[in-house]
C-alpha cells in the first residue's frame, strides 16, 4: 500500500468490526491445538512442566534442566517458585482487555507444552502482536512452536489485520532466529526499551504484513511437512 493511501471498504469495515478482545477460539494443528488459558487447569501443569524438574511426556524424557537458561531469562518474570507465582504472572494476562492467552497443548497427549498470546490488539489499526511466548523443553526439537505460530498468523489475517508483529529481547538469538525462519522482517532495535528483571532491555522489533502473507504461509507450510 502506498503511503497516504486511503484503506480500501473491507479494511475500514474491519477496523470497526474486530473485537478490542479477541474472540476466543481454539485453534488446531496437527501437532498442536491452542485453547483459551485457563488458569484452574492450565496452571498445575504448566507449572510442573517448567520449574525445571524432570519431566516426561510419551517417550520423550527430559532430565532436570536450568528453568532460567531455558524458559525465562528473557521472560518479564520467572523462574517461579510454586504454582500461586505463576498464576499471578500469567492471570494479567487472560484478563487483559486487548488479548488473548492461550495454552499450547500436544494434539497425540492432549498435554500442555506452554503458552502463546494475542497481545496489544489494536482492530482500529489492524494490528495484533504474538509474544509472551515460552514452552517447557518437552517442546524442543518439535513443531509445536512452528505449527503455534502458523495457526495465530492463520487466524489473525484471515480475521482481516493488516501486520502481525514479534518482538523479543535484543539479546534472546533463539527467539530472533525463529522469528526469521518463520518469515517475520526485522524492522530495528528499540533501545532502552524496557527494564525487565533489574536490566535494560532492548527491544528487536519483527513483522509480517497481509501482502507477505501469502509466501509466508506457503514457506511455513513447507516446513511443517518436513520430516
Amino acid at each position: 500500500m502506498i503511503t497516504g493511501e486511503p484503506l480500501s471498504i473491507h479494511n475500514l469495515a474491519n477496523c470497526k468490526s474486530l473485537p478490542v478482545k479477541p474472540s476466543a477460539v481454539a485453534l488446531t494443528g496437527q501437532f498442536v491445538k491452542l485453547v483459551p488459558l485457563e488458569l484452574e487447569r492450565d496452571v498445575p501443569v504448566l507449572f510442573k512442566i517448567s520449574n525445571g524438574n524432570a519431566v516426561h511426556l510419551g517417550e520423550k524424557l527430559v532430565e532436570e534442566y536450568d528453568p532460567d537458561s531455558v524458559i525465562w531469562r528473557y521472560m518479564s518474570a520467572g523462574p517461579f517458585d510454586n504454582e500461586a507465582a505463576l498464576r499471578a504472572f500469567l492471570q494479567p494476562q487472560v484478563e487483559v482487555e486487548n488479548g488473548l492467552c492461550y495454552c499450547v497443548f500436544d494434539t497425540a497427549f492432549d498435554h500442555q507444552l506452554g503458552v502463546a498470546t494475542y497481545m496489544n490488539n489494536f482492530p482500529a489499526h489492524l494490528k495484533v502482536e504474538l509474544g509472551n511466548i515460552w514452552y517447557s523443553p518437552l517442546a524442543q526439537r518439535t513443531k509445536a512452536n512452528l505449527e503455534a505460530t502458523y495457526l495465530m498468523l492463520s487466524h489473525a489475517f484471515d480475521l482481516g489485520y493488516r501486520r502481525v508483529e514479534w518482538k523479543c529481547d535484543s539479546l534472546n538469538e533463539r527467539s530472533r532466529r525463529a522469528a526469521l525462519r518463520m518469515g517475520f522482517k526485522f524492522e530495528g532495535i528499540q533501545e532502552q526499551h524496557f527494564i525487565i528483571k533489574g536490566r535494560n532491555r532492548d527491544t528487536a522489533w519483527y513483522r509480517i504484513l497481509d501482502r507477505e502473507w501469502l509466501d509466508v504461509k506457503e514457506n511455513l507450510e513447507k516446513l511443517l511437512a518436513e520430516g
